[in-house]
This record gives structure tokens, C-alpha cells and sequence, in this order.
């Protein structure tokens, strides 16, 4: 276990109750929101390269080379820390970059070099080409997996499963499951492990935005693995795949209709690639009655607003001027 980490983020993140929708699902739903850890350096991203980055100072890198979707809340939130450490940022980007807005604008705004591919290339094959290429530049890159799903960025979550811990005591409440979007799986990975350790009985359930339940679930085991090579039984690892929907960073209207509502009814907005989907899909869970032996129930709030792009948003206002 890693025991240096920078210390940006602003934690610990408050758990508040979603009172109205509460009432109307028979459940007492509470959101963790991290969201709140801040504002460039944002959502779940930053628990974990809190440990990526002080990784990269205690193993003398100078140069972090990263990946994502052309609207990557990971790739934005990497840029800033860099911009701020002073460390060379590459990012390899995939996507259309037709609407310059988002994290996109932002990657840019805080001086990362953009390599942008196409849905064919590897972002793999491309990070050890660009890792090739510095090294021989004489620069010292460290490559960092999407999302900073690795066993060194899992530790953000290991944190933050303790942190739960300690809010539960001061609330006087035990959360029956903790839910959250997987997208990587290392923000899964770090509650499951620390939801181990802590020998909790609360079960941990992740929510895919994109691949297979199958897919995640390795990606999960493979990543506790490398942290800890003395689990071999992974049998509570526990992802729903049913709310994929369109793929990744795709809305159906249905789902921004869903998004509106929950805006509208508790003064909280989910973004359209992660947390939305999952947070809908929690409650549809909950009304199929698959939450019946449950009473409290914690959803993570990881952030995200900046991948409203310009045409989710036209279709949401088209949706809001229907409704009235």
C-alpha cells in the first residue's frame, strides 16, 4: 500500500439526502458528492492522481502521458495538476474535436499537448509510440492508464471507502450498498478492496457506462491484483451492465428526460456519460424492487458537468420546451 499522496483535493466531500426522491421511492437516498473536490482538478479523477502524480515525483518522472475520450474528465483533470507541478502533459485523445468546448478547451487552456486519434487507433499502441519517442528526447514519461485505473490510483478510493466510514459514525447511519458509475474501474476497485479490508457488510455496486459487466469485472480483479496478490475470491464484485444504453457519452431522450427530472426535483444534475446513467439505473433498480433489503443507500457522485457538449445540450432544451 502507498502511503504519499499530494493532498489537492477538498475532502472530505459532504454526503447529503435526496429528500424528495427519498419520499417517492420508499428509500433513503443519500449522494456522496465528488463533485465538490474541486473545480479544473475535479470529481473522482483526482483521489486517485493525488497518488499518480506523487508517484511520478517519488519515482523521478518529468513527463505523464495519459488517455481518454475527447471529452475526458481524467485527461482535464491531469492537465491541470501538470500545469500546476510544472510536469510535461500528453494526452491522447479519441474523438471528434468539431465543438472545441468541454474538457476539451480546457486541456488545451491549461497548455496540454493533444494527440488526437481516431476510433480505429490504439491509445495503447499510440502512449508507448509517444513513450518511445520522449525517451528518446531525453525526457523520463511515466504512461497512465485511462482513468488512472491502475493499482496506484485505486488508492484514492481506498481512502474514500475509510472516509464513508468515519461520516457513517458522525450521521448515525449505515449505507446497506454504495453505488457508483464504472467507466475504468479503478474508483470500483478501491471501494471494493477497501470495503474488504474493513470487513463492512455494505455491498459495493457498480453501475457500467460503456463494456460488459464480464469486461469491468476483470478489469476490477486485475487491478486488486496487482495491489493485493492475496485475494482469490471475487465473488461479491457486483456490476449491472443493463443502463449502457447508446455507449459511452451517448443519451438516449429518455435518459435526459430522467436527468432533467432528478435537476428539477432535487437541485442536482448528473452528467450524460457517467453518473447519469448509473444514477438511473439505481433508480430503476430500486422501483423493479432488486433494493428491497435495503434501506439506506449511497450513490458517488464522480463528477462530470463539462461533457454536456453542445448538442446534448440543444436536445435538453428542446425536451424542457415540450414539457411546457
Amino acid at each position: 500500500m502507498l502511503q504519499r499522496k499530494l493532498n489537492i483535493a477538498n475532502l472530505d466531500t459532504p454526503i447529503q439526502k435526496l429528500d424528495q426522491l427519498s419520499n417517492a421511492v420508499g428509500k433513503h437516498i443519500y449522494v456522496k458528492r465528488d463533485d465538490y473536490t474541486g473545480t479544473e482538478i475535479s470529481g473522482n479523477k483526482v483521489r486517485k492522481l493525488e497518488y499518480t502524480i506523487q508517484y511520478v515525483f517519488d519515482n523521478h518522472y518529468d513527463t505523464v502521458i495519459t488517455t481518454g475520450a475527447i471529452t475526458s474528465n481524467h485527461a482535464r483533470a491531469t492537465a491541470a495538476l501538470c500545469a500546476k507541478y510544472n510536469l510535461d502533459c500528453h494526452l491522447v485523445l479519441r474523438g471528434d474535436d468539431a465543438i472545441f468546448e468541454g474538457n476539451l478547451f480546457l486541456d488545451t487552456m491549461l497548455g496540454a499537448k493533444i494527440h488526437q486519434i481516431d476510433s480505429q487507433s490504439s491509445r495503447e499502441d499510440t502512449m508507448l509510440e509517444l513513450h518511445s519517442q520522449l525517451k528518446s528526447e531525453g525526457k523520463q514519461p511515466l504512461i497512465i492508464p485511462v482513468g488512472a485505473s491502475d493499482w496506484i490510483g485505486t488508492h484514492g478510493y481506498i481512502n474514500a471507502y475509510e472516509e464513508i466510514l468515519k461520516q457513517e459514525q458522525t450521521m448515525q447511519v449505515h449505507f446497506d450498498s454504495i453505488n457508483v458509475a464504472v467507466g475504468s474501474g479503478g474508483t470500483y476497485a478501491g471501494l471494493w478492496y477497501g470495503n474488504y479490508l474493513n470487513k463492512d457488510h455494505s455491498k459495493v455496486i457498480g453501475y457500467a457506462v460503456d463494456q460488459s459487466a464480464t469486461v469491468f469485472s476483470d478489469k476490477v480483479q486485475e487491478i486488486i491484483h496487482d495491489l493485493d496478490k492475496s485475494i482469490t475470491t471475487f465473488d461479491s464484485i457486483t456490476i449491472n451492465d443493463n443502463y449502457v444504453g447508446l455507449g459511452y457519452g451517448q443519451a438516449t431522450d429518455d435518459e435526459l428526460a430522467f436527468y432533467i427530472e432528478i435537476a428539477q426535483q432535487e437541485g442536482i444534475i448528473f452528467d450524460p456519460t457517467y453518473t447519469g446513467k448509473a444514477f438511473r439505473g439505481l433508480i430503476s433498480e430500486i422501483k423493479q424492487g432488486n433494493y428491497d433489503d435495503q434501506e439506506n443507500i449511497l450513490f458517488i457522485h464522480t463528477g462530470g458537468l463539462q461533457g454536456y457538449t453542445e448538442e446534448t445540450r440543444r436536445r435538453i432544451q428542446q425536451i424542457i420546451a415540450a414539457q411546457e
